[in-house]
């Protein structure tokens, strides 16, 4: 199954959608990290939601989605570049997690969901918040589009782990304020039917990479009119280097440097990729002096 994100359009309610499907891309993400099962879901969930919602818009940077709460799963991050590049990574407390039954999204506990879109070149940086509420981090970026934008949003997602590695989908369905059908059926009774539709999609379809997107999306609405746009590829990446690690140590008080330093040393791992970087303290602190 290949990783793109396409867009399409359903004719007949006059609506807009996203499709994901994510196979190595998904894969390789948590195949970096040995999360417990929830905390894998929560982040294969955070990484399709990311895709979908950063290929609504036109920009050229870096789209971030991030859930943060009091509870054991402390932190979920997922971000994609405008060229499609997507990472991702979770900060939880394993003690915790193994001693609960509880359901994966409660894992966060009470918080907040961010959206956050920071343009190249220093331009204008939005943010949208929305607390953590609902049974899942899709219902509260449906919550968010409806409360917030005045945008009525649909989302269907899965994501399993196979013998053959982790595999993704998502349907995303929106209705713009002020659009109109082409019909004279009523709009609300237009959007429940659509979302009826959309949620006979079952997990086995929304994962099967025998499934292509234009088949998946005819079996679902082939009486609405569907326009399927050309997909965009997707593709794992991570922006960490030696000078981005670099600069962050630097800009430290050389009293904090001292505490992450062991005979001289200072190991960092990147939380996305898992990569270390051997540094010397007094490398660093004399790089920071010269600044």
């Amino acid at each position: 199954m290949p990783d793109t994100v396409a867009t399409f359009d359903l004719v007949r309610p006059d609506l807009r959608g996203r499709i994901v499907r994510l196979d190595g891309v998904l894969d390789e993400i948590l195949n970096r990290h040995e999360y417990p099962a929830s905390v894998a879901h929560l982040t294969a969930e955070t990484v399709l939601l990311t895709a979908l919602l950063s290929s609504m818009l036109k920009f050229e940077g870096i789209f971030a989605l991030q859930a943060q709460g009091d509870g054991p799963v402390r932190m979920l991050v997922a971000d994609m570049t405008s060229a499609g590049i997507i990472r991702a990574c979770a900060s939880f407390n394993a003690e915790d997690i193994q001693s609960t039954e509880t359901a994966p999204f409660k894992l966060l506990g009470a918080g907040h969901l961010a959206f956050t879109v920071d343009q190249a070149g220093g331009g204008d940086r939005y943010q949208g918040i929305v607390e953590l509420k609902g049974g899942s981090l899709t219902e509260c970026v449906q919550h968010y589009f409806r409360q917030s934008e005045q945008i009525q949003t649909g989302i269907r997602l899965a994501a399993a782990r196979f013998e053959a590695g982790w595999r993704g989908g998502a349907i995303m369905l929106q209705r713009v304020p002020g659009t109109v059908s082409e019909n004279d059926e009523d709009p609300q009774e237009s959007w429940q039917r659509t979302m009826i539709l959309l949620q006979t999609c079952t997990d086995a379809e929304l994962l099967d990479p025998q499934i292509p997107e234009s088949e998946l999306l005819f079996r679902l609405f082939h009486e609405e009119g569907i326009k399927l746009y050309n997909p965009s590829p997707l593709a794992h990446g991570c922006r960490c280097s030696p000078e981005k690690v670099e600069s962050l140590l630097r800009a430290m008080d050389p009293r904090e440097v001292d505490t992450l330093a062991q005979d001289g040393r200072i190991d960092m791992k990147c939380e996305f990729c898992g990569r270390t970087y051997d540094l010397l303290r007094n490398d660093i602190i004399a790089k920071g002096q010269k600044a």
